[in-house]
């Protein structure tokens, strides 16, 4: 496979286990707090990539400008993200989750082009004016139903968690392509594990038993966050934000949805209802609609490398 192949089936493979990542944690978080599973997520996933790499761990950047951007891509893409991630999916269904998520091409799109300077088209701009649609079909679905509850603001602070992960996005393409992507993901964990600390220090200040009485939700929530989530998922992510651009990479985003739905609607029974599915398919259109080609969807792309 061609580097551009390979990195595409890095992303292929790193958005299933992010779709499948919603049910498992939402389930995770009815025995453990968020700021705790955080802190131990992203400590245990330092840990294995820090024997993964061994003679790699120095760090590569001496432009104080390149470390600034390794910590905001940190704070950005993972801190803010996953604080916002974990706070937002014990208020609303875990389906609602990687479909709001999967907005972020239209949000890399208008980032893309203001700050990367990348290319932008009329078809962009029609694909993401109706992929806002579906997405405010779903955020505000809560409301339809029950008016402003915290499903609702639950939802929300999904959105807030999208946006900071294209921040983190684009401020992570720039440093992958001039350094070693593994490496540069090792420290941002380390980072991001710092900033997890006092919030989850605090957790187990107000309620010291939640060490002590984690049970099988709470143990698969860390196992699957540190080893499939963090270390294998973002690794391949990183990897993969190397070789193609930014306004690529996501897409693959769409994939999780479809892994996320599935598990949710099997694993936790959640409803699939009718805003749901308007919602995902003005999204799902818009895309094909902003990339023009229906062939540059991710899973054309896994059959021409397949």
């Amino acid at each position: 496979m061609t580097p551009v192949q390979k990195g595409v089936l890095a992303l292929i493979i790193a958005n299933i286990i992010w779709g499948f990542a919603s049910p498992i944690f939402k389930w995770s978080l009815t025995n453990i707090t968020p700021f705790t599973l955080a802190f131990f997520r992203f400590f245990i996933a330092a840990i294995i990539f820090g024997v993964m790499l061994r003679k790699k761990l120095a760090l590569p950047i001496h432009d104080k400008k390149d470390l600034k951007l390794l910590i905001i891509h940190a704070l950005t893409g993972i801190t803010g993200n996953i604080t916002f991630f974990f706070l937002g999916l014990q208020l609303t269904l875990a389906m609602n989750v990687p479909v709001i998520a999967s907005s972020q091409p239209i949000m890399v799109f208008l980032f893309a082009y203001f700050i990367l300077k990348e290319k932008f088209k009329l078809n962009k701009v029609l694909g993401m004016v109706i992929g806002t649609v579906g997405i405010l079909a779903i955020v505000l679905e809560p409301i339809y139903y029950h008016g402003i509850d915290g499903n609702a603001f639950g939802n929300f602070l999904i959105v807030l968690a999208t946006i900071s992960g294209v921040i983190g996005m684009l401020t992570g393409r720039t440093l992958f392509q001039k350094y070693d992507p593994l490496v540069l993901t090792f420290w941002a964990f380390v980072i991001s594990t710092i900033s997890f600390l006092p919030p989850a220090i605090a957790e187990n200040i107000q309620n010291p038993t939640i060490l002590t009485s984690l049970d099988i939700r709470g143990i698969v929530g860390i196992i699957f966050g540190s080893v499939f989530s963090s270390a294998m998922a973002y690794g391949l992510f990183s990897y993969g934000l190397s070789k193609i651009q930014a306004s690529e990479a996501s897409l693959f985003i769409y994939i999780d949805p479809i892994a996320g739905t599935i598990l949710s609607y099997f694993m936790l029974h959640e409803p699939i209802t009718i805003p749901f599915l308007i919602g995902a398919f003005f999204i799902f259109t818009g895309i094909f609609i902003a990339e023009h080609r229906i062939h540059y969807h991710p899973i054309s792309k896994l059959r021409k490398i397949v």
